[in-house]
Formats: structure tokens, C-alpha cells, sequence
């Protein structure tokens, strides 16, 4: 029975997804590793639009065709992986691009009283698009299907008293290699992310020269203008600049404000009412904050 756009199929845990992807009953009830190739049914009958109660990381070795990432179109063939996380809603389509490979579901609850389930929020990419999924060269490849491996193995394993911890520490494993792995691709897409920074920078100078009718930019605002996740759009900074989103903005903001307060005649007040500021307080107290000065000062220093 498919759902509505307005009411998508959430699958309260992994057993009922099994169902519907008529696959055996998991071996462990907070646990599942399926292959894609046992896979017969599309998830897209019960509704375009669905969310899982739990976190889901797809391993696809073999694509076929082309994948989005960003606002262009590259062709890997070379495999990769996707993160999602409970109650985030998705889109899936009829027909999808052929691939092999895994995908690995865990609950919250398998992990919540370890440490792992305290900081699994710092694991960014669990909140990135699918456009911006991890792709692996051949050598990654291969150390994450040994990952996958051991974890097929250990859930086929007779459970006893060290099969959660086993359990936990090959997801840590796994996670951590896909943190190492995103910085890489970070570092090695570089020229499709210094064209970002030249649209970012662009698309900044102009807000910031209209920011009086339409307030001061957000990392929101920038995201939906790059088409990326906000998520991601601050990772990657962080790796090309050492900021987030909010620090990049802000440095770009004091740069116009420190231009405006050495060579116009602008009140503080107007200054800040022009660079989007509802209140000139709040200028007043970022400026001093970035800067080390109050606005005054620094024009003062140029007197």
C-alpha cells in the first residue's frame, strides 16, 4: 500500500524493514547486513518518501552510470558509501542506478550504553545528502569490505557475552575509516570545492551588499545556495580553511565592516543596519568579539 508525499512509510525497526524486503528474520534483532543482490523488491512501493528508526550505511561496490555530487555529474565506478540516521526522511525512486554491494542497519539501542552512542553525533556525514556520499578508491575499497566482512562473520557467530562488544568496536572501526576517507575526498575533489569557495565568496560579497533588505546570511541560506548539505558545506570548510560555515561568514562580514568603517562616513548605527544587524548592539558586541576592538576604536585607529 504506498503512502502519501504528506505521510511517509517510517519502519519502526529492522524486522519490519526485512519484511518488506522479504528478506530471512536478522540473526540479531538491533542488527541486520543485507546484500544488495539478495534485494528483489523495491522499498519505493510502500512510498516514494520513508524514514527508518535506525541507522542505515550502504556499501555499493559496483555503480553503474552516473552520480550527482554537488551541482555536477561524475562517473565512479569505483564503489562507495552512504550514512543515514533515524527519523531522517528519504526519497527513493523506481528505478535506481545498478549497483552491488551491502547495507548494514543498526539500532540506536545497540549502541546506547556505550560510548560510541554518546558521540555517534559527531559522525557529520550521517546527516549528509546522498549527492555527497563517500566514493573509495579501489584500496579503500577493499578495507572497507573487510569490515563488512568481519561484520557478516561475527553476526553469524553464536552470541555470548562478547558479541555486542565485538559488534561495536567493527562499526567504530568502520566509522572512523569513513572520517579518514571523507577528508581524503575533501582534499582530493579540491578543485570542485575551490569553485565552491569562488561561488560562496561571490554569493556572499552580493548578500552582504543587499544584507540592509535582507538580513544577515546563514550557513541554511549558503547550503541551499551550493546545493549541499549544511553539514557538509561546514566540513568541507573546515578542511580547506580551518572555519565552519558560521566562522567563514563572519570573517567575510568583519572585512566588509572594517571596509566600511575606514572609508565611509556611516554612522556605527547605520553600519550595522546596513550589513543586516537588527540591533546595532549586536554588531557591536560580534565586532569586538572577532576583532579585539569596538567598532569605534578601530575607526578611531585610522584618524
Amino acid at each position: 500500500m504506498k503512502t502519501t508525499a504528506e505521510q511517509p512509510y517510517i519502519f519502526e525497526n529492522i524486522s519490519d524493514l526485512m519484511r518488506r524486503l522479504e528478506q530471512p528474520k536478522p540473526l540479531h534483532p538491533l542488527v541486520a547486513l543485507v546484500n544488495y543482490g539478495s534485494i528483489k523488491v523495491n522499498v519505493a512501493d510502500v512510498g516514494q518518501r520513508f524514514g527508518l528508526n535506525f541507522y542505515k550505511i550502504s556499501f555499493k561496490t559496483d555503480f553503474k552510470g552516473q552520480v550527482r555530487y554537488g551541482q555536477g555529474y561524475y562517473d565512479f565506478e569505483e564503489g562507495g558509501l552512504a550514512f543515514l540516521a533515524p527519523n531522517q526522511i528519504v526519497t527513493a525512486y523506481e528505478q535506481e542506478k545498478t549497483y552491488e554491494g551491502y547495507t548494514f542497519f543498526f539500532h540506536p539501542d545497540f549502541i546506547r550504553n556505550y560510548p560510541l552512542g554518546k558521540r555517534i553525533h559527531t559522525y557529520g556525514f550521517f546527516s549528509y545528502a546522498v549527492s555527497e556520499a563517500l566514493f573509495l578508491s579501489e584500496k579503500e575499497k577493499e578495507t572497507i569490505r573487510s569490515v563488512f566482512n568481519h561484520i557478516a562473520l561475527e553476526l553469524e557467530n553464536n552470541i555470548d557475552q562478547f558479541s555486542q562488544d565485538v559488534m561495536i568496536s567493527q562499526i567504530e572501526l568502520l566509522l572512523n575509516y569513513s572520517n579518514r576517507f571523507y577528508h581524503r575526498q575533501f582534499l582530493t575533489r579540491k578543485t570542485v570545492h575551490n569553485e565552491w569557495l569562488e561561488q560562496m565568496n561571490s554569493f556572499l560579497a552580493d548578500r552582504l551588499d543587499n544584507a540592509v533588505l535582507s538580513g544577515l546570511p546563514n550557513a541554511q541560506e549558503l547550503a541551499d545556495y551550493l546545493k549541499v548539505s549544511p553539514r557538509y558545506l561546514t566540513d568541507m570548510l573546515k578542511t580547506l580553511t580551518g572555519q565552519n560555515t558560521q566562522q567563514y561568514i563572519h570573517g567575510l562580514l568583519m572585512e566588509k565592516a572594517k571596509d566600511l568603517l575606514s572609508i565611509s562616513q556611516l554612522s556605527i548605527s547605520e553600519i550595522a543596519y546596513k550589513l543586516g544587524f537588527e540591533h546595532p548592539q549586536s554588531f557591536h558586541k560580534l565586532f569586538k568579539q572577532k576583532m579585539g576592538m569596538s567598532p569605534v576604536a578601530f575607526r578611531q585607529s585610522f584618524e
